[in-house]
């Protein structure tokens, strides 16, 4: 069974989190290199897993537009918001306080090879996150990510109504693989701000039955993220089918 090495690192500005697990990812290919005629399994291969909270940030994907980014440098600079066009897939996104970023950097020759498999497994471990605290979240097709799906409205003031009738975003999913080994991963809304998704086209998705949530908008309260993350790391070994070493 894979061990997979947990590292929360708390409060990080983005280049140096990139930084860190492009790092890490590189050590995992090399290693794959330094071992090529044997078969995964029959070499020791490391990991990881890296939990993150960005301060405010955007990141375009190679497959985004810039056009679905509203604001100018100038407005970026005086609201205090990083800018990242970085290798995973998808479009914009917006990563900050409250949020749980997910990096695994996983060498899937080890685990499976499939990337469509890969992220309906992250997609998985989300929604049964979200199942432990009451939440009955969803996949909607041709679109990666989680969704909240929209509720009855019956019961609510008339001005909420049209936020809870469409589908919410609650987390978004980009991913790079080199030689069958992961980059980058998903951004969870726990407590998120969800202001600042007014200045992008979140994941480039315009549709006006669509929009964006968070955990703690979902359930009226504010969450504990140390418990968000301990339900993470379980679901993740029971999706993934190995053990975490917590460093």
């Amino acid at each position: 069974m894979p061990i997979v090495k947990w590292q929360d690192l708390g409060q990080l500005a983005y280049q140096p989190a990139w930084d860190y697990q492009t790092r890490l990812h590189r050590q995992l290919v090399e290693q794959k290199m330094r071992h090529r005629p044997l078969k995964p399994g029959q070499y020791d291969q490391e990991h990881y897993f890296l939990v993150v909270e960005h301060p405010p940030v955007f990141t375009l994907g190679k497959s985004g537009s810039i056009q679905h980014l509203l604001l100018s440098e100038e407005e970026l600079r005086l609201r205090g918001i990083e800018y990242f066009s970085i290798n995973r897939g998808g479009d914009i996104t917006y990563h900050g306080p409250g949020q749980i970023v997910g990096y695994p950097i996983l060498d899937l020759e080890c685990f499976f090879t499939d990337v469509h498999r890969y992220v309906r497994s992250l997609e998985e471990i989300i929604l049964r996150t979200l199942a432990d605290f009451g939440i009955e979240a969803c996949r909607l097709p041709s679109y990666t990510g989680v969704w909240c799906p929209p509720r009855p409205t019956s019961h609510l003031p008339e001005a909420e109504e049209g936020f809870w009738q469409k589908f919410r975003k609650i987390c978004a999913i980009g991913v790079h693989l080199s030689r069958w080994v992961t980059l980058h991963g998903f951004a969870f809304n726990v407590n998120t701000d969800l202001s600042f998704f007014q200045y992008i086209v979140p994941c480039g998705i315009a549709e006006a039955d669509k929009t964006v949530t968070s955990l703690a908008w979902e359930v009226g309260r504010r969450i504990d993220m140390n418990a968000v993350k301990e339900r993470l790391q379980y679901h993740f070994c029971a999706v993934f089918d190995c053990e975490i070493q917590v460093l």
